[in-house]
């Protein structure tokens, strides 16, 4: 989002104090960090799961997406999912949430979607980070796979590292609720 509503500001704050982390990491890419966005202490807190719903909600809305249902890869993405869905029943066009399983369970189903998945339509993929974008293209593989059209992508932190460029590469709009410099994170990558 480019233009910042009390909401955007507050999550904003709530992710600097609860998820916004300086030292030495590495990241699932294997790529070194002096920071670290652990998104989860967000998504996971009740007012983050609140305003993630609104303001994930208003940005589908915004940008004309009509999705059955929103979801991506577990873990990350299903707080915001259920946020988003959850937001959803309060008038309005209901959007359901689905996880896409990192493996196929070997069991029962054998599915690699949980959840409220459609059988046709379209979806949302979602990301609590991105950074390479490697999630939300397999999340949108596996949606694909499963013969649904894929709207578009939406994160609630784009970590500035080349992800949602890859996305877009790929032929999908990627939107953020916040950035990197939003954080006011001017580190070297």
């Amino acid at each position: 989002m480019t233009a910042k509503t009390p909401k955007t500001t507050e999550l904003i704050e709530l992710i600097k104090v609860k998820s916004l982390q300086f030292g030495d990491f590495t990241l699932s890419s294997g790529a070194k960090s002096t920071y670290y966005i652990d998104c989860r202490k967000t998504t996971m807190s009740a007012h983050g799961l609140t305003l993630i719903g609104e303001l994930g909600l208003e940005l589908i809305h915004n940008e004309g997406w009509n999705p059955a249902a929103v979801g991506g890869l577990t873990l990350g993405a299903d707080p915001v999912s259920y946020a988003i869905a959850r937001a959803s029943d309060n008038g309005g066009r209901i959007i359901d949430a689905f996880t896409v399983r990192k493996q196929p369970k070997a069991h029962g189903t054998r599915s690699a979607i949980e959840g409220c998945f459609p059988k046709t339509g379209s979806v949302v993929i979602i990301e609590d980070v991105v950074t390479s974008g490697a999630s939300a293209l397999k999340a949108i593989e596996v949606a694909l796979d499963a013969g649904v059209a894929v709207n578009g992508v939406l994160t609630v932190v784009d970590r500035e590292g080349g992800g949602v460029e890859a996305i877009r590469e790929a032929g999908y709009r990627c939107v953020s609720l916040v950035s990197l410099g939003d954080l006011g994170v001017t580190t070297q990558r």
